[in-house]
């Protein structure tokens, strides 16, 4: 039981962190995009 408690565990928290860092890119991405396209408006109203 021990066993198959711990290979579950294990499973959980790699895919906690997978989950983490897929959201800290896209989160990033998002970010980086969503400025791109503010200072594009911003130039394209002077």
């Amino acid at each position: 039981m021990s066993e198959q408690l711990r290979i579950i565990l294990i499973i959980i928290i790699s895919v906690s962190i997978f989950g983490l860092l897929v959201f800290v890119f896209v989160k990033n991405y998002i970010k980086n995009k969503i400025d791109y396209m503010i200072k594009k408006e911003k130039d394209k109203s002077k």
